[in-house]
């Protein structure tokens, strides 16, 4: 067995105020005895206004919390996924970026998230995340000193296609850190991450922000352990900041995988015609 810890987090609109709240956690996490720390995605700044979020925007070598969590990583000897950042490109535009942050501090991988949250909401909000950030282009795993880690950010969780690709390079457990809206994240939220365990006979851990937010948005919170045979394994039932222990076996990984062994079984095929 393994033990790991999500961070669940309401971003404040500054990052010395994000770095504290981090800070706090991911010591909380490691006093616990977790060897694999996850938080959420934008775990250093959330700001919907675009004009203010380029005045805070910097790059990833100058960005206060990405440069506090590796200090923490190497200090306290663990691994932690900062579920995203959000940051500056060398080529001025902005990535939503996962890094994946080993004992030593050194950044061992990246993710820039792929599928941009463009949408028209029922409660009336409108997001269009591709106005700011420059989409991925490429799927990413990690080996991690307990498992071989897919890396995925929040809407990503709507595509099983990235998912089962992961699984096909052999992901034992697959980080889906988010900050789904409250709307999405009753009606969606444990289906979809259940959905995605079930299919790729993996575990799906899922990092999430919660509440009410400065720059007005709420998110859902309600952060998740799911095994590979879809059990919800630990959770978290609110939206306020905690940590979230949960100790994974990744023989059940394995054991999925043999007696429902859908990713060999998955054939290529045609059609249909548009």
């Amino acid at each position: 067995m393994h033990r790991i810890a999500l961070i669940q987090t309401r971003t404040p609109d500054n990052q010395a105020e994000a770095m504290d709240a981090l800070e706090r956690s991911i010591r909380h996490a490691a006093a616990g005895g977790a060897r694999l720390i996850a938080t959420p995605e934008g775990s250093n700044l959330l700001q919907r206004n675009r004009e203010k979020l380029r005045t805070v925007l910097a790059a990833p070598e100058d960005d206060g919390v990405i440069k506090g969590v590796r200090v923490l990583a190497r200090e306290l000897s663990v691994e932690i996924l900062i579920g995203s950042a959000l940051v500056l490109r060398p080529d001025g535009l902005a990535a939503n970026r996962a890094y994946f942050i080993g004992q030593d501090g050194g950044i061992r991988a990246f993710y820039d998230k792929i599928h941009m949250f463009d949408v028209d909401l029922p409660t009336g909000e409108t997001v269009r995340e591709s106005a700011v950030y420059t989409p991925g282009e490429r799927a990413s795993v990690v080996d991690a000193e307990i498992c071989r880690l897919g890396l995925t950010i929040c809407y990503d969780l709507r595509f099983p296609g990235l998912f089962r690709a992961l699984a096909r390079t052999g992901a034992e457990v697959i980080a889906v850190p988010a900050a789904f809206t409250r709307s999405t994240g009753e009606a969606h939220w444990e289906i979809l991450l259940r959905a995605r365990a079930i299919e790729c006979g993996c575990y799906v851990i899922a990092p999430a922000q919660g509440g009410l937010h400065a720059d007005g948005r709420g998110t859902w919170g309600h952060s998740m352990v799911v095994g590979p045979w879809g059990e919800v394994v630990a959770r978290l039932d609110h939206d306020e900041p905690a940590v979230l222990f949960a100790d994974i076996d990744l023989d059940a990984s394995s054991k999925a995988r043999t007696a429902i062994p859908a990713l060999k079984n998955e054939r290529v095929f045609s059609g249909p015609a548009l």
